[in-house]
């Protein structure tokens, strides 16, 4: 068996949960022996798309012109891309039927969380499909006090630190970060993510060039430098209204990160407020728990287990079997 693991604008999405996602793969598939390749044009027995633009729509084409089956990961929905790039709103209101025909096309789906394949039925579509976590390298991501001390350093970071990461859009809560920073000016506030030139809204180009004092928008950040941030951070903040799963939040869960999230859906099923993590609904109520986690360190270990745990359930090995065994039903009908 050899499966197509296909992304188009790969360079571009490579800073994204897309990007990260097509990574995933290929070290899950990479762990138990599957092979596989990235360029469309040469064999494989099964295609596996992670995008939805013209690029993908060709592999579809070719996919069927070869008789191969069609495996169509589910990481974007009209939700997801509300709120997020300039005229974003526009664009998902065009794309939804896009979505659909193309979802629609494949012979079966892979939604990361429940929650997204309760969005993608919600659309009319009824292709079979399977809920996969994007999953995360638990042996990458793990607690590194060294690491920890070097990002402090690096960052000068002397005080509780509170730690966000993702693309600065509306849609990730930038406003809400900003105002709860506001509200704690004691503590540092670091938010790492990919200031992509030219589709942010004056809106976010604004708080990006004029933080307050206890916030730093650094930009993108390397993976080993982001296992450091992970570490020294006290509080994982994550504010985001739209999420399909959010592998962010699973590589800080790993790096046991205490992690508050806001309360929404895709959550509902793999985080639990008060065993794995904290949820909010409001900036009160995130500022009254980032607080809490700053003032009970022993809630915080707690949290901090339990959200080890969690990650370790979704592990990228165990993620590359249940690909593995997906694909197999696939070709045996």
């Amino acid at each position: 068996m050899r499966v197509l693991l296909y992304s188009e604008n790969a360079k571009l999405f490579s800073k994204s949960g897309i990007g990260i996602a097509l990574q995933h793969q290929q070290q899950a598939l990479n762990r138990i022996g599957v092979k596989f390749t990235l360029n469309w044009r040469s064999d494989y027995d099964i295609a596996h798309i992670n995008t939805v633009g013209p690029g993908s729509k060709r592999v579809l084409k070719n996919s069927r012109k070869k008789g191969k089956p069609v495996v169509w990961h589910v990481h974007t929905t009209f939700e997801d891309i509300r709120n997020s790039f300039l005229f974003s709103n526009a664009y998902a209101r065009l794309v939804r039927r896009w979505l659909v025909k193309l979802y629609s096309s494949a012979d079966y789906l892979i939604f990361p969380t429940k929650y997204t394949e309760t969005l993608i039925r919600n659309y009319g579509i009824d292709i079979p499909g399977s809920v996969i976590s994007n999953g995360v390298d638990t042996s990458f991501f793990q607690r590194n006090e060294e690491l920890a001390r070097h990002f402090k350093r690096e960052y000068n970071v002397g005080s509780s630190l509170i730690l966000c990461v993702g693309f600065p859009f509306k849609r990730k809560g930038i406003h809400d970060f900003v105002e709860i920073a506001t509200r704690l000016p004691e503590h540092t506030f670091i938010w790492f993510g990919a200031k992509i030139a030219g589709v942010l809204p004056p809106a976010i180009r604004k708080v990006l060039r004029n933080p307050p004092k206890n916030v730093v928008f650094p930009g993108y950040i390397e993976q080993k430098k982001l296992v450091g941030a992970y570490s020294a951070a006290d509080v994982f903040l994550f504010p985001s209204y739209e999420e399909n799963e959010g592998i962010v939040v699973l590589e800080a869960l790993s790096t046991q990160c205490p992690v508050v999230v806001r309360d929404i859906p895709v959550f509902n099923e793999w985080l639990e407020n008060g065993f794995n993590c904290l949820k909010a609904k409001s900036v009160d109520e995130f500022v009254e728990k980032v607080q809490l986690l700053l003032s009970d360190k022993s809630l915080s270990k707690t949290l901090a287990v339990n959200a080890r745990a969690t990650a370790l359930e979704r592990d990228l090995t165990s993620i590359g079997e249940t690909l593995k065994s997906v694909y197999e039903k696939i070709l045996s009908q």
